[in-house]
C-alpha cells in the first residue's frame, strides 16, 4: 500500500529516525532524508536505502531554522513532486534539574524540538492541502504526557508537539491530511545507552513488558499510521512504551 510515495524523515541518520527510513524503504517508500550534522551516518544509511531498490534523496538542514526547512520540502517537491508522508523525528537533549538549567539550556531544546516541528509543519501544510492528501507523524515522548525530573526543557518541547498535532489534526482533518504522534518510553538509542546499568533495570521495573523497546518498534507503529491502514485516525498520541504509562 506504500509502494511509490515518498517520505520525508527529519533527523534520519540515526536511531529512531534510521530505524523509521530503513522501515519504509523496505516497503517500497522513496525517502528524503534529513540530517543536521551526522553527515557520514546519513549516507550509510542513504546506501542501505539504494540497496532497497527505492530512491532517496538526502538534505542537509537544521530544522530550528525556518528557511532550512523550507528547503527540505522543496528539494523534497522538486525531487518526487508528490510528499505524501512527512515524519517530524529530529530532537535533542540536554537534561538537568531546572535548579540547575541554564537559559540557552530550555531555549536549545524549544528550538529544535517544538519550534523545529512548527517550521517543518509550516513549511509542508501548503503541499499536502494542495495535493489534497497526506500523512504527518510527529515525534514525542511520553514524557511530554507525564514528565520527568531533570526534563522541563524536554518535556515542555514533546508536550508542545502532542498540542500542535491536536491542534492541526482539526485544522486539516477536512483536507484529506491525517495528523498523528507517536510518544516512545524507553527505547534502545544512544540517548539512552548513557544510563546505567542499575538505572536501566530499575526502568525495568516499571515497564509492564520488563524490556525496552526498539527503534524498529517505533518504526512499526510509523509504518502503520502512513499506510493507508490508518486512514480513519488523526488527532491521536499511540504511547510505544511497553504499558509504562497507562
Amino acid at each position: 500500500m506504500l509502494k511509490g510515495k515518498c517520505a520525508i524523515i527529519t533527523g534520519a541518520a540515526r536511531g529512531i529516525g534510521k530505524a523509521i527510513a530503513l522501515k519504509l524503504a523496505s516497503l517500497g517508500v522513496n525517502i528524503v532524508l534529513n540530517y543536521r550534522s551526522s553527515e557520514e551516518e546519513a549516507q550509510k544509511v542513504a546506501a542501505q536505502i539504494e540497496d532497497m531498490g527505492v530512491e532517496v534523496l538526502t538534505v542537509k538542514g537544521d530544522i530550528s531554522k525556518l528557511e532550512e526547512a523550507q528547503n527540505i520540502m522543496t528539494k523534497a517537491k522538486e525531487k518526487f513532486e508528490i510528499i505524501d508522508i512527512i515524519v517530524n523525528n529530529a530532537g535533542i537533549t540536554k537534561d538537568t534539574l531546572l535548579l540547575r538549567m541554564k537559559e540557552e539550556d530550555f531555549d536549545n531544546i524549544i528550538d529544535v524540538n517544538l519550534k523545529g516541528v512548527f517550521n517543518c509543519l509550516k513549511s509542508i501544510t501548503p503541499i499536502m492541502v494542495k495535493q489534497k492528501h497526506g500523512k504527518i507523524i510527529n515525534i514525542s515522548s511520553v514524557v511530554g504526557v507525564v514528565g520527568n525530573a531533570g526534563q522541563v526543557n524536554y518535556a515542555a518541547s514533546k508536550a508542545g508537539v502532542i498540542g500542535m498535532t491536536k491542534s492541526l489534526a482539526k485544522e486539516l482533518g477536512g483536507r484529506g491530511i491525517n495528523v498523528n504522534a507517536v510518544a516512545p518510553g524507553f527505547i534502545e538509542t544512544d540517548m539512552t545507552s548513557t544510563l546505567g546499568d542499575k538505572v536501566k533495570e530499575e526502568a525495568k521495573k516499571s515497564i509492564p513488558l520488563k524490556r525496552f523497546g526498539t527503534p524498529e518498534d517505533v518504526a512499526d507503529v510509523v509504518a502503520f499510521l502512513a499506510s493507508e491502514s490508518s486512514s480513519y485516525i488523526t488527532g491521536q498520541v499511540i504511547n510505544i512504551d511497553g504499558g509504562m504509562v497507562m
